[in-house]
């Protein structure tokens, strides 16, 4: 609920922004009128030919801000299709409604733990109120770039390494909030920010990785000694059952020539019983 009231916020505010600018009739003074007056008259006295200067068309994806004496003509953007102009008095600017996207420049940050990474990323926006667009800022594109950057460098100036590395997605959004609410008075909407890539110091990557392959080193060693303890308690309880039974040992020599045997078939191995070295010890 509260997200769809602020959007509703934000709609009506654009909607009184473009009325304000829009509604320019009542202050066209009497020169203004006349200026209109002789346009027509000339625009009628030099038909057909005039008429290719009074029609214009605009593509599926553009909008024309129609100017008449300097100010914006009520009624909003034209188009897509054919418009009427008056020469001389009317002036227009095309705005392209599509989603346009650019790649923001990598961009050198100190971290919140002072370590300095260049990041880059990707912004996708649209102009939805072409009006705006034109009237509240000289160049939309340009300032929504400059915009990115600044944005993006106080974004990760807030934000740890390991923070960087691990919460991208949120980073992106917090980016696209923040550019969004900025861009919304140039009639603009920020779709999508996505981060693209994060590089390092050279120096630091050494250092991770080292970090990492010890890491992984203390690991193997843990887990090695797990497998020779698990190995030893089964040697123990293996031993006990052998000792229990004494013909479970010889079935074990059984055993044990039938895998050399198996192996190698060259080797020749007379298992000499126990019982015999103990009686030998004896004497």
């Amino acid at each position: 609920m509260g997200d769809n009231e602020d959007i509703q916020m934000k709609e009506k505010k654009r909607r009184e922004r473009q009325a304000a600018l829009e509604n320019t009739e009542n202050v066209i003074d009497c020169c203004g009128w006349v200026l209109i007056f002789l346009s027509v008259i000339f625009m009628i006295a030099t038909l057909p030919i005039s008429i290719w200067m009074c029609i214009k068309i605009v593509k599926e994806y553009e909008r024309a801000i129609i100017f008449r004496l300097g100010r914006i003509l009520r009624g909003g953007a034209k188009g897509p299709g054919l418009f009427f102009v008056v020469p001389c008095t009317d002036s227009f600017i095309k705005v392209d409604m599509r989603t346009v996207t650019f790649d923001i420049p990598p961009q050198e940050v100190l971290t919140k733990d002072s370590v300095t990474v260049s990041v880059d990323g990707v912004v996708y926006y649209q102009v939805q109120n072409a009006i705006l667009a034109v009237a509240n800022i000289n160049n939309a594109d340009a300032a929504t770039r400059l915009l990115a950057q600044t944005t993006l460098r106080n974004v990760l100036g807030t934000k740890n390494l390991a923070e960087i590395l691990s919460d991208r997605e949120e980073i992106a959004h917090t980016m696209q909030s923040a550019l969004d609410v900025a861009t919304d008075d140039w009639g603009i909407k920020v779709e999508r920010v996505e981060i693209k890539d994060v590089k390092l110091p050279l120096q630091l990557q050494r250092a991770m990785a080292a970090e990492a392959e010890a890491s992984r080193e203390a690991r193997a060693k843990v887990i090695a000694a797990e497998g020779e303890m698990n190995a030893s308690r089964a040697l123990k309880e293996a031993s006990l059952v052998i000792a229990e039974s004494p013909s479970a040992l010889q079935l074990r020599y059984l055993q044990t020539l039938n895998t050399i045997a198996a192996e190698k078939n060259s080797t020749i191995i007379f298992p000499l019983p126990l019982d015999m070295l103990h009686g030998l010890m004896k004497r």
